[in-house]
Formats: structure tokens, C-alpha cells, sequence
């Protein structure tokens, strides 16, 4: 089965994308790719960890994950970069919605190459410093843009946010947030009245954790997010100065994930035991991460006022406080679903869209 190809426009003045990732987000992008919103942009190749299509006249992205599951394309970069550059548009744009290191080691190759890089996959922009530099280098050296909206409370304008406060010379003084739904979604029940354990495996059953609770647990995930933050804001720190506290006990942090699970109670005492102690002083427990105007980053178990814009959260919202020079005596709050495939799904169709725009002020 092959899907049936959508015509680019002769004109060029048009964007044809290549999407690496169909699962769930991937899938969800699809779905916006066939809708009046995304009417000047052409799929011209997807790919999954194993198999990949492409076509140079344009994809239709409702038959795009059959045809891949027919498909006998192994994993090619060079396949789908030829079907960018014979597209004929005007942008081409190489879309990563996967979570692969592999793939985000890409990212400054692509974009050195002069296509445009969308993308929702946090490993390439909340690793090392180093990395993060080479993507702002290869991007210049290509002439094209870097779209991170996704990376950071799945399309929350935070990262836009932060970017025009800069530009118009505020300075970022501290920043305190819930960046991750799923400890988001824990410690907001946390009350006592069930063990962590039990909320635990019911936020897993849910589907607001990983499959491996660890994954939210150990902090890694949101530290990156802090990272990306943090950059944005002009500071130029490192994975090493993130102080990272997991909440998974050493003899937890090895083991299989079916034995984590059955072993999750021996996270209770202690957590019930800080609870307990917080509540004493008329407090909460919050999972934030944390950065001062000095570039100091924590990430971890805090203790918050009731009056803390953290404590008034609700389900899995995600929670930016920005204190700057110019919100100073009350911080500027963004808030909403950070996780989500529609609404991740949306930030990127939002970054690809606004390369034109962006693309033209560059050259201007």
C-alpha cells in the first residue's frame, strides 16, 4: 500500500515536512496535518524506529501509518532528505516527535545542512551545554530555526514568554515550577489519606506516568526541562549544576520495573513522614524545579505556603512562576496541561508554521 501523494505546489513558496515518530503525539500531529490549519504544508516522509515512506509530491498523513506498516524501508536519513530537497518548497522541515537520543544526536546535522529542525524530543536541547551550543552554531551555519515549543509544558508559551521578556531587557530573577503532570497529578493528592504507593500505581494505571515510574520519579526528566528553561533565560549552565533529588530509594533505582512496582511501599514511610512534618508547619510538599537570578538549579521535594501558586494546582498542570526585574512583586504565572498529545501535537504544527514568518524577519 502506498499512500496517495498530495501535490507541492509548483510555486515553492510552500513548506514540506518529514515526521520522524507516529506513535502517540506523532499520531496526533498526523491527524493536524489533514486539517485546513496546516493547508500550505506538505508530508513529504515519516518514519518509526524500524521503517520509514517518503514521497516528493506529498504523503496523505490519514494513510501514513498503514503504508509504514507496509513498508519495506529500513531507517534511512538519506531517503527522507532527498524527498525534502526534491519536494521543491520553499522550507524544509524535519519534524522529530520521538523521545530517541539517537535521533536528537541528529538535530545540528540536519540543521547545518540547512533544513529546519521542529521538535517535542527534550534530548538534544536538556543535555549538555555543549550540545545546546552546537545546535545554535549549526543553525546559524544552515541559515535555518530550531523549534523547541514542545520541549518544555508541551506547548505552553513559556519558552516565548521567557524569549520576549529578554529581548525587551527584563532580566529573569528566580523561576519555581511543577514541570511534569505525573508528580504533578501525585502531590496533589498526597493528603495523607492514601499511601504514595497507591496513588502511585494508580497514576501509572492511569497513564500520567511512564511505564516506568522511575522515569518521573528520578527527576531527570524535569531537570531537563529546567535546562532548556534556564538556557533560554541566558543562563548558560550544565547538566552538572542541577541539583537533582530522586524519590526512588537506592535499592529501587536497579531493580525491573515489575519489582519496583511490587516493592513500591518502601517509598511510604518516609514520604508520609515529610508529608506529616510539612503539615505541621501549615505547608505542602510540591515536586519543583527551582532557579535563582545567580544560575543556581535545584530540582526536587519542596515544602510551599498554601499561598504558593504551586498549591493551588489541580490535576496534572504543569506551573511556570516567572519572577523578573519587571514582575518582581508578583510573579508572572503560566499554567495549564503540560502533557498531552494533542496539545504537544499542536505546539509543533505551531513552530512549523511559524518558520515562514520567522524565516523572512531572519533574512530581513
Amino acid at each position: 500500500m502506498s499512500a496517495v501523494p498530495r501535490e507541492v505546489a509548483a510555486t515553492g513558496t510552500d513548506t514540506a515536512v518529514v515526521l520522524l515518530g507516529t506513535g502517540v503525539v506523532g499520531g496526533a500531529l498526523l491527524r493536524l496535518l489533514a486539517t485546513p490549519a496546516a493547508s500550505t504544508l506538505y508530508l513529504v516522509g515519516a518514519a518509526n524506529s524500524k521503517r520509514q515512506i517518503a514521497n516528493a509530491r506529498g504523503l496523505v498523513p490519514g494513510r501514513v501509518v498503514a503504508a509504514l506498516a507496509e513498508s519495506a524501508s529500513g531507517r534511512d536519513d538519506a531517503g527522507l532528505l532527498a524527498a525534502l530537497d526534491d519536494s521543491g518548497a520553499a522550507r524544509r522541515v524535519v519534524v522529530d516527535a520521538t523521545a530517541s537520543a539517537d535521533e536528537a544526536a541528529r538535530h545540528a546535522d540536519w540543521l547545518g545542512a540547512g533544513y529546519h529542525v521542529v521538535s517535542a524530543n527534550k534530548a538534544a536541547t536538556g543535555e549538555t551545554l555543549a550540545a545546546w551550543d552546537d545546535l545554535r552554531r549549526a543553525g546559524r551555519r544552515g541559515g535555518v530555526l530550531y523549534g523547541d515549543a514542545a520541549t518544555v509544558g508541551a506547548g505552553l508559551p513559556v519558552l516565548s514568554t521567557l524569549r520576549r521578556l529578554r529581548d525587551c531587557g527584563d532580566r529573569l530573577l528566580a523561576l519555581d515550577g511543577v514541570f511534569s503532570g505525573s508528580l504533578s497529578w501525585l502531590f496533589n493528592q498526597f493528603d495523607g489519606s492514601r499511601p504514595f504507593s497507591a496513588l502511585l500505581r494508580e497514576a501509572r494505571a492511569f497513564g500520567y506516568t511512564e511505564p516506568d515510574p522511575r522515569v518521573d520519579l528520578g527527576g531527570a526528566d524535569v531537570a531537563r526541562k529546567l535546562l532548556i528553561l534556564a538556557r533560554t533565560a541566558g543562563h548558560p549552565i550544565d547538566t552538572t549544576d542541577v541539583a537533582i533529588e530522586s524519590l526512588v530509594p537506592a535499592a529501587l533505582r536497579d531493580v525491573a520495573v515489575e519489582e519496583f512496582l511490587a516493592r513500591a511501599e518502601e517509598l511510604d514511610a518516609d514520604l508520609e513522614r515529610r508529608r506529616a512534618d510539612a503539615a505541621q508547619r501549615g505547608r505542602l510538599l510540591r515536586f519543583l524545579a527551582r532557579l535563582d537570578e545567580h544560575g543556581r538549579a535545584r530540582v526536587g521535594l519542596t515544602e510551599v505556603a498554601p499561598t504558593h501558586p504551586a498549591a493551588r494546582l489541580a490535576g496534572t498542570d504543569n506551573l511556570f512562576a516567572l519572577t523578573t526585574q519587571r514582575y518582581r512583586a508578583q510573579p508572572l504565572v503560566i499554567q495549564g496541561p503540560g502533557a498531552g498529545p494533542e496539545v504537544t501535537a499542536q505546539a509543533l504544527l505551531g513552530d512549523v508554521l511559524a518558520l515562514s514568518a520567522a524565516q523572512e524577519r531572519v533574512r530581513a
